[in-house]
């Protein structure tokens, strides 16, 4: 019988987390100043701990044995041999799927948010408050908090509050709460209701609500967590990396190719990065970071310094950004909505060790379909995303007549995003592409800002 599930032990868990710092050079995020923060910068949004974390170079970092504990609901995660649809799409090509959907919230959002629950806990913090594009993270957050004890308060863009009730229930049922963004209860969001009332909503504003719902608290209990972008979000993902790592081993392959969804970069970042190393040391690797072509922030944006906020509340990052003021159309991308790019994730773009790629709606949902008709799970809009271009490398594979090895990031599954499903089946999707002239004005936004430095860690013949 064919090995259809890959599984772990559970003493086989990953014990450390990998990071990537250690391996690039950047440009430093930057103050109002302009000049390099430090750590007391981000004192006010972030615990010490989490803040030593998101400057540390050091390769590997522990694991801490009570995140552990939380870890093991659902830990290791198992990965999937897609035989179905290697068949059906007649490739040579051997795919596997890292399953992420089977955690409490069902995607890979966890990783992070019981380690940022975890370290706010042992700091003395009462409170977490976040934003959330598509309900992934708010929902996981609250399932951490509750893990810890903790109050959460999660603030959603406003189109995916009204397409994915489900989500604010989920986080009810952890004890979380859930507001609409943009809301009435912070400056950022009273702002933009008074110029666009009927205004969809964006991540950029609900970070911009979430930070200043936690930094004006004035018991000094409060503070912030972020679901990706930020180093110490990336590095807690790798978990899903390494343990891929093992469990190809289990089976004598190793991937030629790796493909995930991005939005931030989280999900992309956990399965890859750990994989990166390799291929920065010699291994041949494709890596392809998937978005949508209606949020074309990877294959379209320039490299800039901008804000990861609306309201400009954040230091200034240096990443690929269609500039903090923009809102995304109302497609059902879920979390790839957002404007900005993890600066680890653009800079191994500019590096040349990722490829960016991006994928239109309709492809998206048929690549989710027929990964549901032929290996039973429903999978989530954003990890659509990066099942059409796996589609697109098994057909390319079967055309040249290589046998590849094809590893995917499963990042969530679409239980709660069955109205977005409706819409397709019922023919009411449409593809949209971000105009040239959108993408134009974003420049405004950032055009006063310092420039970075465009670094370069490696040449391209040494990757």
């Amino acid at each position: 019988m064919k090995q259809k599930i890959i599984t772990l032990k559970a003493q086989e868990i990953p014990r450390q987390w990998f990071n990537i710092l250690a391996e690039i050079k950047m440009n430093p995020p930057l103050g109002p100043d302009g000049k390099p923060i430090g750590p007391d910068s981000l004192a006010p949004v972030f615990p010490m701990n989490l803040i030593e974390q998101e400057m540390s170079t050091e390769r590997w970092i522990d694991i801490p044995e009570e995140i552990l504990e939380v870890y093991s609901i659902w830990r290791p995660t198992p990965m999937i041999r897609a035989f179905n649809l290697e068949k059906v799409l007649n490739t040579p090509a051997k795919i596997y799927l890292k399953n992420e959907s089977v955690s409490p919230p069902g995607s890979h959002k966890p990783n992070t948010a019981v380690a940022q629950a975890y370290y706010n806990k042992v700091f003395g913090i009462k409170k977490l408050v976040t934003e959330t594009g598509a309900g992934q993270w708010g929902s996981a957050l609250s399932f951490a908090c509750n893990q810890f004890g903790l109050e959460c308060e999660v603030y959603m863009v406003r189109v995916s509050f009204e397409q994915k009730p489900y989500r604010k229930i989920m986080m009810l049922s952890w004890g979380g709460k859930c507001y609409s963004s943009p809301s009435n209860r912070t400056n950022a969001g009273r702002t933009v209701l008074e110029k666009h009332p009927d205004t969809p909503g964006s991540l950029g504003l609900a970070i911009s609500e979430a930070i200043e719902t936690a930094v004006t608290d004035t018991s000094g209990t409060t503070r912030y967590s972020l679901g990706s972008v930020l180093n110490h979000v990336m590095l807690h993902q790798t978990i899903i990396g390494l343990e891929a790592k093992k469990q190809l081993e289990k089976v004598g392959d190793f991937p030629d190719v790796i493909i995930g969804c991005a939005g931030g970069g989280s999900n992309f970042a956990g399965l890859s990065y750990p994989f990166i190393y390799d291929k920065i040391n010699g291994k041949q690797i494709e890596i392809y970071p998937v978005e949508p072509v209606a949020c074309p922030t990877l294959t379209k944006a320039p490299f800039v310094y901008d804000h990861g906020d609306e309201a400009k509340y954040t230091p200034l990052l240096p990443m690929h950004s269609l500039g903090h003021a923009f809102i995304p159309p109302p497609i059902h991308a879920g979390g790839l909505r957002y404007h900005g790019i993890a600066p680890t994730l653009s800079q191994l773009i500019n590096d040349g060790l990722v490829t960016p790629k991006a994928i239109t709606q309709l492809d998206a949902y048929e690549a989710g379909v027929l990964f549901a008709r032929t290996e039973g799970i429903i999978p989530a809009p954003e990890t659509n995303h990066a099942l059409a271009c796996l589609v697109d490398e098994a057909k390319k594979a079967g055309e040249e007549r290589k046998e590849k090895v094809i590893l995917v990031n499963f990042s969530g599954h679409g239980l709660m995003d069955m109205g977005s499903y409706e819409k397709y089946f019922a023919g009411e999707l449409t593809n949209f592409t971000l105009p040239e002239e959108e993408i134009a004005k974003s420049e405004q936004v950032y055009k006063d800002y310092p420039k970075p430095e465009l670094v370069k860690n490696f040449n391209q013949s040494t990757v």
